[in-house]
């Protein structure tokens, strides 16, 4: 038996923005590993980064808990921690090497240093898995149990889909994206959470306490801008009698108000979903719960299963209101299907919140009003937006990588800056993104004719002004490089 600590980096105090917004959820791939490796006959700790205040709490926790072995497996079903945040990958580096100089062995997993190892395995970190890992990650652990005293060589010898340092050179196993490993089952590990903290922290800043989910592992779907490092374009769903059983299991154990499916897209069938809510129906296991979804699977069936089962909130990855922007992405969806969707969604009682995405490679202004236009005709109850992110392994990414320079990543979720040189600079795109938010704020409130007429002068100040925010070079899609090569930029 090994005594293990498993840990992550996401500090919620390091995202000046996600901590206003107060909305914290456990790390759940984190706490499913935690119960893997307990199932597997090892005594198991926990550092939750979440709620911590700041990376000098973990040695006063690694104290404690004095492993042999600490695992920073980083949750894959936080899209914050997707998005590879610099200061949660500085706070991860500290950690290990503090991990690493106690003496213990430092094993490391998450988007981040699936794409990048190198900064991880220069901290201290032994090996990085690339992937979800579980394969390696067990293999790593029995050979550790058998032998405690295993040189690194021995320890990684022919293992695939692992990184680490050879020689002063980082070798890497190459295994290409994986389905989502069936070893993953079974309750997580919610004993090792302290979960009256975030009940507590809930309840002072939102009167509620919400809880988190997860029915399925991966997306089938292709957008071009979407990393995928962990699953690739596998799907894996759980049935629906399994995730309906949690439900019900939370419910009564940890009574929360609310819960957050954490699943990229939830439901997928209708069938699927109609046989969830018949099960949490038997057992009276309903909890209100949040999904994301596409506007392309809220069909009225699927609404109305959706209903029944309990979902009182939806979000769409609706990100453009202009199709010639949808197309560029392979987004797959068309722009009256969002309308759509989410008047069949508000039909049934279900608030519904779109993900905007501004800045994508050849979006110009009227692509821009296009998106405004899609907001005050589909009035979503709220919005989410951003601009577009190059992460490595993306379609994308390899369009404007030329371009990055030493940010490749924003230092937290309220960055929201440019990495590369779309139609206009980053000041033009937070403004509109306020505008934005203003808008469907103001569509919220009583009709007020004065707060109306302020709203549009900005917009109209705003658009006055976009030839001085004007990129000097834009980049082009790759489908019209060729025909700007002999054309003067206007």
């Amino acid at each position: 038996m090994l005594k293990i600590q498993v840990g992550h980096s996401y500090f919620l105090r390091y995202d000046r923005k996600q901590w206003e917004r107060g909305k914290p959820y456990p790390p759940l791939a984190t706490i499913q590993i935690a119960a893997l490796l307990r199932r597997m006959g090892h005594e198991l700790s926990l550092f939750d980064a979440m709620l911590s205040d700041g990376v000098e709490d973990y040695m006063p926790a690694f104290q404690q808990a004095a492993p042999g072995l600490v695992v920073f497996y980083e949750d894959n079903f936080n899209f914050l921690t997707k998005m590879c945040l610099g200061r949660m990958r500085d706070a991860a580096c500290r950690m290990i090497a503090e991990a690493q100089a106690a003496g213990a062995r430092v094993i490391v997993a998450g988007s981040d240093a699936s794409d990048q190892p190198e900064p991880f395995l220069a901290a201290g970190a032994d090996v990085v898995l690339v992937g979800e890992g579980i394969a390696a990650l067990t293999a790593l652990v029995e050979r550790l149990e058998r032998d405690p005293d295993i040189d690194d060589d021995a320890w990684t010898a022919g293992l695939p889909g692992v990184a680490t340092i050879v020689d002063g050179v980082v070798r890497r196993g190459h295994v290409g994206p994986r389905p989502p490993d069936p070893r993953v089952v079974g309750q997580p590990a919610w004993d090792l959470l302290d979960i009256e903290r975030y009940r507590d922290f809930w309840r002072e800043r939102h009167g509620y306490f919400s809880l988190n989910m997860a029915a399925s592992r991966g997306c089938p779907f292709r957008c071009n801008w979407c990393a995928k490092p962990i699953w690739g374009n596998h799907y894996n769903q759980r049935t629906a009698q399994d995730v309906a059983a949690e439900m019900t299991w939370l419910k009564r154990t940890y009574a929360p108000d609310h819960i957050w499916m954490a699943d990229d897209i939830f439901g997928f069938r209708a069938d699927w979903v109609s046989e969830f809510a018949q099960h949490l129906h038997d057992e009276d296991g309903s909890v209100p719960f949040t999904i994301q979804t596409r506007a392309d699977l809220a069909s009225e069936r699927m609404c109305t299963a959706l209903a029944k089962a309990g979902c009182a909130e939806a979000w769409i990855g609706a990100e453009s209101g202009s199709q010639r922007v949808l197309d560029r992405m392979t987004k797959g969806t068309r722009v009256p299907e969002l309308i759509g969707a989410r008047r069949r969604l508000g039909a049934h009682g279900i608030r519904v919140g779109f993900f905007i995405q501004l800045g994508y490679i050849g979006e110009q202004l009227d692509d821009l009003l296009a998106t405004r236009e899609l907001v005050a005709d589909a009035a979503p109850d709220d919005i989410g937006v951003s601009v577009s992110y190059p992460l490595p392994g993306t379609t994308f990414f390899e369009e404007v990588k030329a371009q990055l320079g030493d940010k490749t990543h924003w230092d937290d979720s309220a960055d929201l800056a440019m990495m590369f040189r779309g139609a206009y600079d980053s000041d033009f795109y937070r403004s509109f993104r306020d505008l934005l938010h203003d808008q469907v704020t103001l569509r919220q409130g009583v009709i007020n004719s004065t707060a109306e007429a302020a709203l549009c002068k900005r917009w109209d100040a705003l658009i006055a002004s976009e030839r001085a925010h004007r990129s000097e070079q834009p980049t082009l899609p790759s489908s019209m490089a060729m025909q700007s090569v002999a054309l003067p930029f206007v």
